[in-house]
């Protein structure tokens, strides 16, 4: 059997190395005059302070006079610091009482507010509401809600017979009202990404656990709590990490108070740099909770990643 004859076909034209490397190099150019805006700013309001105020925490500076090296004595300064670790421990409450009750009521929520009832967007929308109100906003309107002499939650309590409480003026409550103030703006946005999650999982899986003869209960411990872990572990981290860095409400209520029992990291940070004016001190325990921040995030990073792998060697 004879081959069929190979076509002649004409080489393109080589272009000319020249003009191309010109053009990619206009490019380029072009490239970097639309990003180097935001790389500016990123720098600028990122990078740089991060750097300056990592060696800022080695030197003491109270932000007036030249600043002096003094290596690691700020951190060592702060491990015998009892107002630190008073600090530490407020804000290790606060975030052990807010992240729990804030995924489990959002939760708990979102799978009410998922079925069909009515008005279900105006509840939605009732629960989200406070939480596009800022932190500084919450913490004028409960100031002059939980005000103990003229607010309205004490009138409210007069007149149910119940004696009048301190509130954020109580070093007993205080604390404990700003977890309170906090879940009432907080939960929000929990049950929204639930909802999110609970329509996503597959309804499948959902009837034919129903069909099986599965109680509603197990249907939510083994189809719907496994199907929405990923967003679970989200929650977990997100509202984490803001737990950790809660400042405006304390600030705007009780600057910290009273007696030191709702004095923050954050808080703490933003007392000793700019109302004590030692910056490297405050620098130095910024550099402890964004340690911690990273250590939180690394843990959860692997137990996500520990549950992938767990799903994708299950048997289907």
């Amino acid at each position: 059997m004879s081959r069929l004859p190979t076509p002649i076909t004409r080489p393109a034209p080589r272009t000319p190395a020249g003009p191309a490397r010109r053009r990619g190099r206009r490019e380029a150019a072009t490239a970097w005059a639309f990003v180097l805006p935001s790389v500016l700013v990123i720098l600028g309001l990122s990078v740089i302070p991060v750097l300056w105020s990592l060696l800022l925490s080695f030197q003491y500076s109270d932000l007036l006079t030249p600043s002096v090296w003094v290596g690691w004595d700020n951190y060592r300064q702060l491990a015998d610091d009892p107002q630190f670790a008073q600090a530490v421990r407020n804000t290790l409450e606060y975030t052990a009482l807010y992240v729990p009750l804030s995924i489990g009521l959002g939760l708990l929520l979102a799978l009410v507010l998922n079925r069909r009832i009515r008005f279900a967007g105006l509840y939605r929308t009732l629960l989200f509401v406070p939480f596009v109100v800022s932190a500084a906003a919450q913490g004028v309107l409960f100031s002059f809600i939980l005000d103990p002499e003229f607010g309205a939650a004490n009138s409210l309590l007069h007149r149910l017979g119940v004696s009048p409480q301190g509130f954020l003026s109580d070093p007993g409550q205080a604390l404990l009202v700003l977890v309170a103030i906090s879940l009432w703006s907080g939960t929000g946005f929990c049950v929204v990404i639930y909802l999110a999650a609970l329509q996503d999982v597959p309804q499948e899986l959902t009837e034919a656990a129903t069909l099986d003869g599965a109680e509603r209960r197990h249907v939510l411990r083994h189809v719907t709590l496994p199907t929405i872990a990923p967003v679970s572990v989200f929650l977990l981290l997100w509202q984490t990490i803001s737990a950790l860095q809660v400042f405006d409400l304390v600030y705007v209520t009780t600057k910290g108070g009273p007696l030191g029992s709702t004095t923050v990291i954050v808080y703490f940070v933003w007392e000793q740099a700019f109302r004590n004016f030692t910056a490297g001190y405050g620098a130095a325990a910024a550099y402890v909770l964004g340690v911690a921040l990273l250590v939180v995030a690394a843990v959860l990073r692997l137990v996500r990643r520990r549950d992938d792998r767990r799903l994708e060697g299950a048997p289907s």
